[in-house]
């Protein structure tokens, strides 16, 4: 069974005029902190959890990086949130000694005056580049002073990786000797070049665009179709970029075309961190 088809679990469905209810799958069983989640999220853990955990040896910590943003009309603006968790999860549980901060769910997505990029539409959240920074920093430090000595840096969405990467220099600069923090951006390069490619050469080269087009909503059904409005998008004209979907056509999108592009992403993921681990000891 392939890795997000064990780890998925439909979290909530949408009801009426934007009611949000639990779904029966997830209040009958032992909630949010079960499974994969219970093993590596940082906030599955108890502080004494935590701190037996860093003095055996678990001393590399992700943190995940989505963004909350418009994806057309077919699809749910947490969509980035939920693959980075699920995704870093994963990663996690492969690599070992590895566990999971909370997803930063704030991050740059345009100007607010003028609106400017995902700004532009409903259902988008953003905040300043330096802000992002600093957060980003911050979250780092807390981790170096508990005892982690690699952090990793992973981003769901093209937008920050440039402030990532700034991030992951300057700690590197200033923890010499003490810690070390790598930017996984081989994780995100995935999407745009072989994912991309592998669909295209299954036909889809006409549907596979920028943003919440084939690519993309196939990524969200592998992960949590609950984010995809399926039906609607199934009967829908080919929606444009005043849709909010730039290039290409979300409409054949499937989960298992999905699955190509998250094993891609976990296996080079876990590869890389790998590797960092052998070369930070």
């Amino acid at each position: 069974m392939p890795v997000i088809a064990r780890l998925f679990r439909p979290v909530c469905t949408m009801l009426g005029l934007g009611v949000i209810a639990v779904s029966s799958a997830f209040a009958q069983d032992a909630g949010h902190c079960s499974g994969t989640a219970r093993q590596v999220e940082f906030a599955c853990q108890t502080w004494t959890e935590i701190d037996r955990a860093v003095h055996a040896g678990v001393d590399t910590i992700i943190i995940p990086v989505g963004g909350t943003e418009q994806s057309g009309p077919y699809m749910a603006v947490g969509k980035h949130n939920v693959r980075a968790q699920v995704l870093a999860d994963e990663i996690a549980r492969q690599a070992g000694h590895t566990l999971v901060a909370p997803v930063v769910a704030y991050v740059p997505e345009g100007s607010t005056d003028p609106r400017t990029s995902h700004m532009r539409f409903a259902g988008t959240i953003s905040v300043p580049a330096a802000v992002f920074e600093g957060l980003l920093r911050g979250a780092a430090e807390s981790f170096r002073v508990q005892g982690f000595r690699k952090i990793i840096l992973l981003g769901d969405h093209g937008g920050y990786q440039a402030s990532m990467a700034h991030v992951a220099q300057d700690l590197n600069k200033r923890w010499k000797g003490q810690a070390a923090v790598l930017d996984l951006r081989d994780y995100y390069e995935v999407i745009p070049h072989q994912y991309a490619d592998a669909l295209k050469a299954q036909g889809h080269a006409a549907e596979v665009g920028l943003h919440a087009e084939l690519s993309d909503t196939s990524l969200m059904l592998a992960v949590d179709p609950s984010l995809v409005r399926q039906d609607a998008l199934r009967t829908a004209p080919k929606p444009g970029a005043a849709d909010g979907v730039y290039g290409g056509d979300p409409r054949q999108a499937t989960a298992a075309l999905g699955r190509i592009g998250t094993e891609m992403q976990i296996r080079t993921a876990v590869t890389a961190l790998q590797s960092f681990n052998r070369s930070h000891p």
